[in-house]
């Protein structure tokens, strides 16, 4: 290893800051101006990637503005009239608990776009009312609301296919649509899988809600209901540009639990910006890490080499697809999903690009992949998340995941293999790729 080398230098800094303790953002930015100083570049360069990739993007300030709304909704009674309606339309079943569980993860996807925000919002509450009195063992309720909140990043509006959309200039709009299916896909098979699982396992059935009760329940859900369909109808619609959905989605949460449900007071919303600001601080740190490490790493024209090495050995589009996968599930093992999607992936889209990929049909297959990442040890940030909250053993909540992991790549499997999947929602409104 040649250390004087800037870009080994580079990466070697960035490993070692990482493996210290420090941030994979504050590590990227370090390493960078590493690179900068040993190459005779100006250090100043980094401040300027920083100013003209972050602060002159319009696309970027959908990310806290997606993350406030999750975070207002989970504040409010929002989540609890969802959670009604959806025990009202399946928890009647053998195993209902279970399936309201993934059902309120596919309905709350369409307003927070956040995996993190729906197991520490909607999850933490479904698992205290799955383990009450015993109904299911804290490792499973834990497991399904991991498993589950994976649906948020693949439907619209989705926080991964915002951050894919920065880095490969797709459409944002055409991404959500195409997040549908696949998202609907994962609900299918989970379903289908709890639904095996009861009666193995005889699974406990909720007390049927009277069929009398269910038009009000609607009612009372519905301001909830509505916020997925004001979202595509005014971004296919032309009406609205994707982070102006993101303002309408904090600003229609803040609308119904502030105003319509009453539940939201100063004290809520003070809070409620706090958490938003938090961790939109957290993510634009890693973002501007990644963009200044992205200019290392186009200095060093690594994606145009790596471009030109897959293509030397004369690669199918389908056959790249296998090994996008293959190495993005591993990465996902060890990589925040962020770091991936602005870090790795940029080098991989040249190379798609190449091979006549479509660019929509590679952001879902790419988010699909990262968003497994957060279910698959040692790193699986949901993991942890849902093993904090519900007490239960890591080893135990692994274990039952692997019956949803093992659906979730086959359904990773048809949308690789089988675009169509994926681009059927896009075309339908207009999208010619």
């Amino acid at each position: 290893m040649n250390l004087s080398d800037p870009f080994t230098l580079c990466i070697t800094s960035l490993v070692a800051l990482s493996l210290l303790g420090l941030p994979i953002g504050h590590s990227m930015i370090c390493a960078s101006i590493l690179y900068l100083y040993a190459a005779g570049l100006d250090m100043g360069t980094a401040a300027e990637q920083l100013l003209n990739s972050m602060f002159t993007s319009y696309t970027m300030l959908a990310v806290p503005l997606f993350i406030l709304a999750a975070e207002l909704m989970n504040s409010g009674s929002m989540t609890i009239r969802l959670l009604n309606f959806c025990n009202a339309i399946v928890g009647r079943f053998r195993g209902g608990l279970a399936q309201v569980n993934v059902l309120q993860s596919l309905i709350f996807a369409g307003m927070s776009g956040s995996a993190i925000a729906d197991a520490a919002g909607m999850g933490k509450m479904m698992q205290k009312m799955m383990t009450e009195n015993g109904k299911y063992t804290p490792s499973f309720a834990g497991a399904l609301t991991a498993v589950s909140a994976v649906m948020a990043p693949i439907l619209p509006p989705s926080i991964p296919l915002v951050i894919y959309s920065l880095v490969s200039n797709a459409s944002i709009g055409f991404l959500f649509l195409a997040g549908i299916l696949p998202g609907l896909l994962i609900c299918i098979s989970q379903m289908a899988i709890v639904a095996w699982s009861a009666r193995r396992q005889n699974f406990p059935t909720e007390a049927p809600v009277p069929l009398k009760h269910i038009p009000g329940i609607t009612i009372r859900a519905l301001p909830a209901l509505m916020l997925p369909v004001v979202l595509l109808v005014g971004l296919r619609g032309g009406v609205m540009t994707p982070t102006e959905a993101a303002a309408v989605a904090a600003g229609y949460a803040l609308l119904v639990s502030a105003v319509i449900h009453r539940d939201v007071g100063f004290r809520e919303l003070y809070a409620s910006l706090q958490s938003a600001g938090r961790m939109t601080t957290s993510v634009g740190m890693l973002i501007a890490g990644a963009l200044v490490f992205n200019y290392v790493v186009t200095v060093e024209n690594i994606p145009n080499s790596i471009s030109v090495f897959l293509l030397s050995f004369d690669l199918t589009p389908l056959t790249f697809l296998l090994i996008v996968n293959i190495v993005l599930l591993i990465l996902g093992c060890l990589l925040e999903g962020t770091t991936i999607l602005l870090v790795i992936v940029p080098v991989l889209i040249p190379t798609a690009q190449a091979l006549g990929i479509d660019m929509v049909h590679f952001g879902v297959v790419v988010v699909f992949n990262v968003m497994l990442g957060l279910i698959t040890p040692p790193y699986g940030l949901l993991l942890f998340v849902v093993t904090r909250v519900s007490g239960a053993p890591m080893r135990a909540i692994v274990r039952d995941t692997m019956p949803f992991l093992i659906g979730m790549l086959t359904a990773l499997a048809l949308i690789t293999f089988i675009p169509g999947i994926v681009l059927f929602v896009p075309r339908l409104f207009g999208y010619s790729g």
